[in-house]
């Protein structure tokens, strides 16, 4: 039976601790308990912060006390959520690689042992959960990704790696979200904004989501740009389950 303990973290926050293990059925279960922790409308939560294998609720101790949170937050816990059933939402990101947008692409593939073309299949056929978002704002911690592309970070970082760059750290992959130093491997880049200031929703790919890579031309990668930068493109994506 699943062992599920809630936790003081500091005079506003609990801390719901699940299995502790990465696994997707673990991630689905924080996802369903998030959703209730929604539907109840508790007065007084601020945010609710999942990561790997817990859930961190903050709530404002002026308009809720301690021990109705608590009693309250235990309570939804135990509910059935029938994870089985939940909905998988999966983001559409479109991805140029190679070239001089991904600097590491050959690399990669000659670490794995197999040709380019062989690199973009394995790697854009896949759902990749989102696990959590960290580092960065809007920065992806997916899960999923073929052990053959599984490639060392980089032994020297490089000072400024692009937004939009989609790489290759070890066992996983992603997208960063905004300019940064990083020491991921670089494969191709996307035209979206994985995070927006300027929207109300800055942040597009929550926890809990998924992202599916697919490749793209050189000419609609300036296409989509375009749009991006008009203000006139909207990812897609749809749900299955």
């Amino acid at each position: 039976m699943e062992k599920i303990r809630v936790l003081t973290a500091g005079d506003s926050a609990l801390l719901i601790q699940f299995e502790q293990r990465i696994g997707e059925d673990v991630n689905r279960r924080i996802s369903a308990t998030v959703k209730l922790l929604k539907m109840q409308q508790i007065e007084g939560i601020v945010d609710m912060i999942p990561a790997y294998a817990s859930l961190l609720v903050q709530y404002n101790p002026l308009v809720i006390r301690y021990e109705e949170i608590y009693k309250r937050v235990s309570a939804i816990v135990k509910m059935d959520t029938k994870v089985e059933s939940m909905e998988k939402k999966v983001w559409e990101i479109p991805v140029l690689y190679g070239g001089e947008l991904g600097p590491d692409f050959f690399h990669v593939a000659e670490h794995a042992g197999i040709s380019g073309e062989e690199l973009i299949r394995l790697h854009s056929e896949k759902d990749y959960l989102v696990y959590m978002l960290g580092f960065l704002p809007g920065f992806t911690y997916l899960g999923g990704l073929e052990e053959k592309l599984h490639t060392p970070r980089l032994e020297n970082p490089r000072v400024k790696i692009p937004a939009g760059s989609v790489g290759i750290g070890g066992s996983q992959t992603g997208v960063y979200p905004v300019d940064s130093p990083g020491g991921w491997q670089l494969i191709g880049r996307t035209p979206v904004k994985m995070y927006d200031p300027e929207k109300q929703d800055p942040i597009l790919v929550q926890a809990g989501e998924y992202i599916h890579f697919y490749p793209i031309t050189d000419a609609e990668y300036a296409r989509i740009s375009e749009a991006v930068a008009s203000g006139n493109y909207s990812v897609q994506w749809h749900k299955e389950g």
